[in-house]
């Protein structure tokens, strides 16, 4: 594709997209603005075993409208006033809850599952007030360095684009570790340590434009149209996690209106966003959500974004099917796939080459995901339940460059991975409330991996094709796990368990022990600790690196380790405001280093990819420091979140020296704040929203260039003797995001602006070696960028 044609396609793309929504605004408009109103219903039911709550007291805040749930725990509150809406649920016997400021829509039903939490010493058989517990964890299992976080706040919080792992940047010990990704560093880890799960079962990468070895990618393949409230841990975690020593991601997803059938519609400069769901059928309870999103990236190019000359594209397909089969329990069917490719062409131009070689080569880069799960539950009579979950997942993940002859006569490869990789999950999990004071879970997961793995690459010097990785083949792993909850008194509860994790590929294994607490001295203060040990898993390309005798060289590498330790303390101010910090050390052990005794080489500074040369597992790591969270909930329409993290992240290398790891950024300051405003206009029923985001991190280390070296060997050399001692200026970033939300009858619209760095600012992303000039250039993170959104519900 020339220049020409891609400015006249992107700009006819550019000028289409904002005359469709010039339409479907001016369309909206016309209609006549009503005093919309809106149903609210769904189900109470206990937190810990799920039974239902018969009788449960929903009542509307500051309203005399409310309820009560039916034999089946159902509720439904007709003709709520849209906008924000708080409600009470009350149980006898049950601790009060306070759901302040929901967000009611004139397009959509709001459903919800209401979960009530029992009362230790039931008194008179009393209703007992409990405070609002906006952030505490989904997973009643999960006590330290655990949050939940909602949908809306993927939507809301500026420049999120409806991508947890941006957003959770906004939370304290989370570092982004690039612009144009949303690869996580959590604690000072790799990007690597953080486990995604989706209804209970590890799932691969969800996230376009991934490569192997990570976490991360461009942007993430689950829409929130598709995303429930879900929990996000940073350490010590429950005994039920495990294969990850960084963070968890624990996604649950939404069933659809089981009653009406419902639309979502988003366009904008990322692409086209489209979700429909509704009943099975008339009369029975399943639903479906169905969720499918195509982008061309393209459009950013046309506004000034220099997004290069590649052509990049993404396009994703995800669902939730929730079947209930009366005394037979409920079924259901999820799972998500997504594809995305980037492609580059050479320029015929060698002067173009003397200013970056990246103009002379050639490339094709591709990331495939996909995950097809089926759940069964079943509720029994005890107050206990089964989960049993199957999921077939897969990923494939490419490179090929080809460098342009000096002729411009030919192409001559130089690089070319394809790593396909597929994986079948079998996991159950049984949850027994034995009574209020005891708790326990126990479950299990087998996991049989089948891989076909190829890299190979130019060598410089020699100019010989030579071949990294090339195997195939499958292998199994197995977890295991206990926990149990127990309150000592209502103010003093702990979690005890174990996690067991084997790879039957070599036969490497780990017992872990894990221990939570959690102390209420009273209503505004509560300590917790936790300790735990964790595991993981190497990368599969790691275990099937060859020498150059065509040897596997690192089959027995066992499972990395890593001992947690959390000592917090979170104090409530008011209702709706508290301070929570955390101060944590983790010891990092059988890591695998290089055997070279002269090298400086750890996996822990690892992004992504599979390293080559021969391992061991004899390294050490340690991560410790103290987060600060001051945090006011949505109140007044009003919130704000300021996080602040101070931390060393430190490695023992081959040589038996102690270095900072790449991701020892010592510090991260982040502030988030929105206001929302009602148009006081002839209805009420507009909202503009402003929200706000500023990062101030610390820069990310580098191993200095050794200039003499490189201009020698003709490419990057890099002075070891020097690693990670060069540290990139801090970094600063300003998002925002204004939102005009209007609701007619029956019909929500939003239209948004997110504008990340909107200060334009120059942020040094790292340096490297341009072999064509000779020179040692820096390499910066993202512009300015403008997302333009426009959305429908109805």
């Amino acid at each position: 594709m020339t220049s020409s044609t891609f400015d006249k396609r992107t700009g006819f793309g550019a000028v289409f997209l904002l005359l469709l929504l010039s339409l479907l605004a001016s369309i909206f408009n016309l209609v006549t603005a009503q005093n919309s109103t809106q149903n609210i219903r769904g189900l109470v039911q206990d937190k810990v075993s799920q039974a239902p709550l018969s009788g449960a007291v929903i009542r509307v805040i500051n309203s005399n409208t409310g309820c009560s749930a039916d034999a089946d725990g159902k509720f439904l509150i007709q003709n709520i006033s849209v906008g924000k809406v708080g409600l009470r649920i009350t149980y006898l016997g049950y601790k009060e809850l306070v759901l302040p400021n929901l967000t009611l829509n004139a397009g959509k039903e709001l459903v919800l599952t209401i979960t009530l939490e029992e009362e230790i010493n039931k008194i008179n058989e009393v209703v007992v007030k409990g405070a609002k517990e906006k952030n505490k964890p989904l997973n009643s299992m999960s006590t330290v360095s655990t949050r939940t976080f909602s949908v809306e706040e993927t939507q809301k919080f500026a420049a999120a684009v409806n991508d947890p792992a941006r957003m959770a940047t906004s939370f304290a010990g989370v570092v982004q570790a690039g612009d144009g990704n949303n690869h996580i560093s959590i604690r000072g880890n790799s990007p690597n340590g953080l486990l995604w799960r989706m209804e209970g079962v590890d799932i691969p990468n969800p996230n376009h434009f991934s490569n192997v070895g990570t976490s991360g990618g461009g942007i993430s393949i689950l829409s929130s149209q598709l995303l429930s409230n879900s929990d996000f841990s940073t350490g010590a975690f429950a005994s039920e996690y495990g294969n990850a020593l960084s963070g968890v991601f624990d996604l649950k997803l939404r069933k659809g209106n089981n009653q009406k059938r419902e639309y979502t519609f988003q366009a904008g400069f990322l692409g086209l966003d489209a979700a429909v769901e509704g009943p099975l059928k008339k009369g029975y309870e399943g639903s479906y959500l169905i969720n499918y999103r195509y982008s061309t990236l393209s459009v950013l190019g046309q506004l000034g974004v220099p997004l290069g000359d590649a052509v990049t594209n993404f396009q994703d397909l995800a669902y939730n099917f929730y079947l209930p089969a009366g005394k037979f329990g409920t079924f259901g069917a999820f799972g998500f796939g997504g594809l995305s490719y980037q492609d580059t062409k050479p320029l015929k131009d060698s002067l173009k080459w003397q200013e970056d070689a990246y103009y002379q080569y050639k490339s094709h880069f591709f990331a495939n995901t996909g995950a097809a799960g089926f759940n069964h539950m079943f509720k029994f009579k005890n107050h206990s339940y089964l989960k049993t979950s199957l999921v077939f997942s897969g990923t494939q993940n490419g490179y090929e460059e080809e460098k342009l002859e000096e002729d411009y006569s030919s192409l001559k490869r130089t690089y070319a991975q394809d790593f396909n990789q597929k994986r079948i999950t079998l996991t159950s999990v049984y949850t027994q409330k034995v009574n209020a004071r005891n708790t326990i879970r126990t479950g299990f997961t087998m996991n049989r991996f089948g891989f076909n793995l190829n890299q190979a690459q130019l060598a410089d010097s020699s100019q010989k094709w030579i071949t990294q990785i090339n195997n195939k083949g499958n292998t199994y792993s197995a977890q295991s796990y206990f926990q149990w909850n127990h309150a000592f008194s209502e103010k003093l509860s702990s979690n005890i368990g174990f996690h067991y994790q084997e790879l039957l590929l070599n036969n490497s294994r780990s017992f872990e022990p894990r221990l939570a607490l959690k102390y209420e001295a009273n209503q505004k203060n509560q300590f917790t600790f936790g300790y735990g040990i964790h595991s993981q898993i190497q990368p599969m390309g790691v275990y099937f690196a060859k020498d150059q005798m065509d040897n596997l060289i690192n089959q027995q590498i066992g499972l990395s380790k890593a001992q947690h330790f959390v000592l917090g303390f979170d104090h409530s101010i008011n209702s709706h405001t508290h301070i929570k910090t955390e101060l944590y050390y983790q010891h990092l052990f059988q890591i695998p280093i290089s055997t070279d005794p002269t090298s400086t080489y750890s996996i822990l500074n690892d992004v992504d990819g599979y390293p080559t040369e021969k391992l061991e597992n004899k390294g050490l790591g340690k991560n410790y420091g103290l987060e600060l969270t001051v945090e006011r909930f949505l109140h007044n329409n009003f919130y704000y979140l300021l996080s602040g993290s101070f931390y060393q992240s430190q490695y023992l290398a081959p040589n038996k020296e102690w270095y900072n790891t790449r991701f020892n950024t010592n510090h991260a300051l982040t502030l988030t704040l929105g206001k929302e405003w009602d148009w006081k206009g002839k209805s009420k029923n507009r909202v503009i929203g402003l929200n706000l985001k500023t990062l101030y991190v610390g820069g990310w280390r580098n191993t200095p260039i050794d200039l003499a070296a490189s201009q020698q060997k003709g490419e990057m050399v890099e002075d070891f003797s020097k690693t990670y001692t060069l540290k990139n200026p801090d970094y600063f970033r300003s998002d925002i995001r204004i939102s005009v939300k209007r609701n007619y009858n029956k019909v929500t619209t939003t239209l948004a602006l997110d504008i990340q760095n909107v200060s334009n600012r120059k942020n040094v992303g790292g340096q490297y070696f341009d072999s064509n000039t000779g020179a040692i250039k820096y390499w910066y993170q993202a512009p300015l960028i403008p997302i333009l959104s426009y959305r429908i519900e109805f």
